[in-house]
């Protein structure tokens, strides 16, 4: 199963609601493969940033570099999870969907954080083309001012709820035209266990268990 995390909007919570999925598949049902097509991944785990080619250079290579040289470009992270890292320079769309068609082949689960979609690209292909392709969003006008005029219609929603915000799931379901999938608060202790680099080890139960179930 791929299934890529994607917003309209940086800052939402992207990077953690995709490494939350792929630590939650990992320990229930591995092998797992996490890719970073945004860059912020090995940061969320609290990993060293890995050295070497990545997903930018496996696209800048051309049609020469066999699809299944990718295997070897992944490097363990925990328990039952491997990380395709982004790479240097910028994300060639030419083989996007070749990218795409590997990964969906590959017989494990497959988590990507494409991170911020922001025209064609190779985040516009694989939020068009994963088996399940997921926006995380706030309940934030200007979010779902720019979600509703996405190109792309997600197959379900991640809602991050702030307090204070007047804005409901069923405003989020109308103006996306998609179910929302899970409801996370937006807590302060998810963020240090980020900034702590706590996250691999000490995923925060109430978020691992929403976004958990997105992933199953």
């Amino acid at each position: 199963m791929l299934i890529v995390c994607w917003s309209v909007k940086g800052g939402v919570g992207t990077t953690v609601a995709a490494v939350t999925m792929a630590l939650a598949a990992a320990r229930r049902e591995p092998p797992v493969l996490l890719v970073d097509l945004a860059g912020d991944v090995p940061a969320c785990l609290g990993v060293p940033e890995p050295a070497g080619p990545g997903v930018a250079e496996w696209l800048a290579a051309g049609p020469e570099v066999p699809a299944d040289a990718l295997t070897r470009l992944e490097e363990p992270v925990g328990p039952g999870l491997a990380l395709l890292h982004r790479g240097s320079g910028r994300l060639a769309a030419g083989r996007a969907g070749l990218l795409v068609q590997v990964l969906a082949a590959s017989g494990r689960t497959v988590v990507v954080d494409g991170g911020r979609l922001a025209g064609p690209g190779v985040t516009h292909r694989f939020a068009a083309e994963a088996g399940r392709s997921v926006l995380v969003t706030r309940l934030c006008v200007l979010a779902l001012r720019r979600a509703a005029a996405a190109p792309v219609r997600p197959s379900g929603v991640v809602v991050v709820r702030e307090p204070g915000r007047a804005l409901t799931v069923a405003d989020v379901e109308e103006a996306v035209g998609a179910p929302v999938l899970a409801e996370v608060a937006a807590d302060p202790s998810i963020a240090r266990a980020v900034d702590a680099g706590l996250v691999r080890c000490r995923l925060p139960r109430g978020l691992g268990g929403a976004l958990g179930a997105v992933a199953a």
